[in-house]
C-alpha cells in the first residue's frame, strides 16, 4: 500500500502532541506516517525521576502522551526555580536537545508516558520534509511567548495576578489537547511545585489561593480546579490566550 493512501490510526490522531500541532499545520497521511516511523521507543518515567539532567547532553525529543513534569533549575543554595511545567502534548528536548548540554533539568511530577525519537532522526526528516522544521519553529515561538509571560509574572505581576494567570494558562494548554472541560480541569501539582513555578513561598501561595476562593473566582476539590468566573480571572491576570497563526500552505513559485 502506498504511504499516501494509508489510514492514520485513530489512537495516533488522539495523541496530545498531534492534537496540538494540527491546530496550526495540516498533516497528510504520509506526514503522519513519517512522524510515527521516527518513534524509537515508548517510555514511562516514574514520578520524581529526572528525564533530563542539567549540564548533561540530551539528544532526544520526547512527545508527552500522558502525565505532567516540570522543567527546572536547581541553584547552589538548594533553591529550585521551575521555569515551565510540561503537560500532555508538550515536547521534552526543546530546547535541551538542541543545546550542546541541557541547561535545565526535567523531572516527572506524575508518572510520565512519552514516545521518543533521536534529534538526529528528526533533523533528517526536516531535510526531507521541511514542514516538520517549520512545525518545530512554531512550537519554539509558542514556548518563547510562554516564557515571556513568566518573565512578566516575576517582574511585574502581583502574587494574586500570577496565580490567576497560571491557572488560566494551565486550563488553556490542557483544553488545547482535549484534557480539560469548559471551565474545569485536573491539576496534579503540589503546592510546592506551583510555588516554585511562581516564585512564591508555601504560606504566601496558600494565602493567595484562599484569596481567589474567597473572591469567588475559583473552587478547588482535591486536584480538581474549577474556574468559577473566567472573565474576572482574565481581567485580573490581563490574560490573553496564545493562539498560533496557521503555517501558510506551500505554494510553488510561478515559472515565467
Amino acid at each position: 500500500m502506498n504511504i499516501a493512501t494509508r489510514v492514520v490510526p485513530s489512537e495516533w490522531i488522539r495523541h496530545p502532541f498531534v492534537a496540538r500541532v494540527t491546530r496550526f499545520i495540516d498533516l497528510s497521511a504520509a506526514d503522519h506516517d513519517s512522524l510515527r516511523r521516527l518513534i524509537e521507543s515508548e517510555l514511562t518515567v516514574k514520578k520524581r525521576k529526572d528525564l533530563v539532567v542539567d549540564g548533561y547532553e540530551y539528544r532526544k525529543l520526547c512527545f508527552v502522551e500522558d502525565g505532567f513534569a516540570a522543567r527546572y533549575k536547581l541553584l547552589h543554595n538548594g533553591k529550585r526555580q521551575i521555569v515551565n511545567v510540561v503537560l500532555p502534548g508538550d515536547v521534552v528536548g526543546l530546547p535541551g536537545g538542541i543545546l550542546e548540554k541541557a541547561t535545565y533539568s526535567v523531572t516527572a511530577v506524575t508518572d510520565l508516558k512519552v514516545q521518543t525519537c533521536s534529534l538526529d532522526a528528526y533533523v533528517q526528516l526536516c531535510y526531507q520534509r521541511p514542514q516538520f522544521g517549520l512545525m518545530l519553529s512554531w512550537l519554539a515561538v509558542e514556548e518563547a511567548a510562554t516564557y515571556a509571560e513568566h518573565l512578566i509574572d516575576a517582574g511585574r505581576r502581583s502574587p494574586l495576578e500570577r496565580l490567576a494567570r497560571f491557572l488560566l494558562e494551565m486550563h488553556a494548554r490542557l483544553a488545547m489537547v482535549g484534557r480539560a472541560e469548559e471551565t474545569s480541569f485536573d491539576l496534579p501539582f503540589s503546592q510546592e511545585v506551583i510555588g516554585d513555578a511562581l516564585g512564591l513561598s508555601l504560606p504566601h501561595l496558600n494565602r493567595t489561593l484562599a484569596s481567589l476562593r474567597a473572591e469567588g473566582l475559583i473552587a478547588m476539590g482535591g486536584r480538581r480546579i474549577e474556574l468559577v468566573d473566567v472573565s474576572a480571572l482574565r481581567r485580573l491576570a490581563h490574560f490573553q490566550p496564545l493562539t498560533l497563526a496557521r503555517i501558510p500552505a506551500y505554494r510553488p513559485a510561478k515559472v515565467n
